[in-house]
């Protein structure tokens, strides 16, 4: 076979998540969303997968392997499901319990659970196992995320910008790495990568260094069972058993973590449930506010080791809000070099409207005065349109990976670009001069009205969509003024 027909005859992992997503929309009239389709997924793929790499044996009873699932047909077939989920949420390996446990299907017809089966059966395994069955499961995640009435982009962050984040943090053998708000595990499955990448898989490690990065790395929380469970699958079938528990970072679950030498996360937007405040015993800063996004912050300067670093994408309110915000600065600024602040493009996230950053900080040896100045980089001034016609790839971070620098504490020569430059830097006299505002722009944007470029009906309703929930956010937080209260962030919610 000539090597044309060898490569047109390939099978790519893109190729495979496009066949498994299809099934999607054929079961949607069983009430399956794409959220339930993919935890669905998760459950089937988990056993099939296990049999595929011949792990079955060791982490599945048997009765309740993909072969005893597959045999069955009918209603025989779908009860039989229904046991091997709550079953195997009850069996004694814990990644194995942690990823069934208090599962349910929400198939109801036989005969969809076996379009599924067979759908998984027929798949190209082989060229499955020869790209990664992590990238195949992380495509699906993708997929999902891409689905703005799924609202599963509020705990995906796009590849692009989590690799662009972890080529600048630089993981290193030894480290521990963390995410307390650890949604899929996208950030630890990129950091992991990162360092395989760099030790040929571990190849140039010694016994114990491979271990430990197999097994005591990587380490995070995730508040949201479905997600959680997500979150474990995605670490195992990219051969990592780092830790992941399900509970809240903003609780004694957070102390939990320990220090770290690296945080890399994307936490949730907006307010505690029900007005909560964080109930965390080494909490000062933050522990009378119910603003999510502005605890994370506390957790993340508490939990980093001396000469720690972190990278955290945050709101814009974080940067101006008065009040607990501004002393939140203060404080940070004492204890932390905050020494980067990457303006973000609209639009990546949640909508049109949502405006965020990542704030790169390294943690002081000391508690005093840390932060000299701070480099600001804007991204989102006249910046195209982000959706499904215009996608967000890893070119589009590229100029600021160069105007960062090689060293991934902010330490590497840099230059001003000036007014006209989109990299500029402020002292911390500029700063305290606008009374630690760090919401800092100064190019003239003349995109603002870009998003009457946006052509796909679903890029046009979030963009709208994100209007309402801004105007919403400022009611609430001119009330919450008046009334004499900390205002604070409305849930945001895509």
């Amino acid at each position: 076979m000539a090597n044309g027909e060898l490569t047109k005859g390939r099978v790519t992992t893109a190729d495979i998540v496009q066949k498994l997503w299809q099934q999607c929309h054929v079961l949607k009239d069983d009430g399956v969303s794409n959220q339930d389709y993919v935890n669905e997924l998760t459950y089937l793929l988990f056993l099939k997968m296990m049999e595929e790499t011949e792990l079955e044996k060791e982490r599945i009873p048997s009765g309740y392997r993909w072969a005893d699932l597959e045999a069955k047909e009918g209603l025989d077939q779908l009860d039989h499901y229904k046991r091997t989920l709550l079953d195997l949420g009850k069996t004694g390996d814990p990644t194995v319990q942690a990823i069934f446990i208090d599962a349910q299907t929400k198939l109801r017809k036989p005969t969809n659970l076996k379009t599924l089966t067979t759908a998984l059966h027929k798949l190209d395994w082989f060229s499955a196992r020869e790209e990664g069955l992590g990238e195949l499961y992380e495509g699906l995640l993708e997929k999902n995320a891409a689905d703005k009435k799924s609202g599963a982009g509020q705990y995906f962050t796009p590849r692009p910008l989590i690799d662009c984040i972890v080529r600048l943090m630089k993981p290193q053998v030894g480290e521990i790495i963390q995410d307390p708000a650890a949604g899929t595990a996208g950030f630890l499955v990129a950091a992991d990568r990162y360092i395989k990448d760099h030790t040929d898989d571990f190849f140039h490690l010694t016994p114990a260094e491979a271990f430990f990065q197999r097994n005591n790395a990587l380490t995070g929380i995730e508040l949201v069972p479905d997600t959680h469970r997500l979150a474990l699958m995605n670490l195992m079938l990219h051969g990592i058993d780092g830790s992941i528990t399900l509970g809240d970072s903003l609780s004694p679950d957070g102390e939990g973590l320990g220090k770290a030498d690296l945080i890399l996360t994307n936490p949730p937007f907006g307010t505690k449930k029900g007005g909560g405040r964080p109930t965390r015993s080494d909490f000062s800063v933050t522990a009378e506010t119910s603003n999510k996004q502005l605890a994370f912050v506390e957790h993340i300067v508490r939990a980093l080791k001396p000469g720690g670093r972190a990278a955290v994408v945050l709101p814009d309110n974080v940067l101006f809000e008065d009040n607990t915000g501004r002393r939140l600065r203060q404080w940070v600024m004492e204890l932390a070099n905050l020494h980067t602040i990457l303006r973000l493009p609209t639009g990546i996230f949640y909508a049109q409207g949502v405006k965020t950053n990542v704030l790169f900080l390294t943690r002081g040896t000391t508690d005093r005065a840390n932060t000299k100045g701070v480099w600001v980089y804007d991204l989102r001034a006249n910046m195209p349109s982000f959706g499904k016609t215009r996608a967000l790839t890893s070119a589009d971070f590229a100029p600021f990976e160069a105007a960062y620098g090689d060293d991934p504490h902010g330490t590497a020569p840099r230059t001003d670009e000036g007014e006209e430059g989109r990299f500029r830097y402020f002292s911390r006299a500029d700063i305290t001069a606008r009374n630690d505002n760090l919401d800092i722009s100064w190019l003239r944007d003349d995109s603002d009205d870009a998003e009457d470029d946006l052509t796909d009906p679903e890029d046009i309703a979030a963009a709208i969509l994100g209007h309402l929930r801004a105007a919403l956010a400022e009611v609430e937080a001119v009330d919450a003024e008046l009334a004499g209260e900390e205002p604070v962030l409305v849930e945001i919610q895509a």
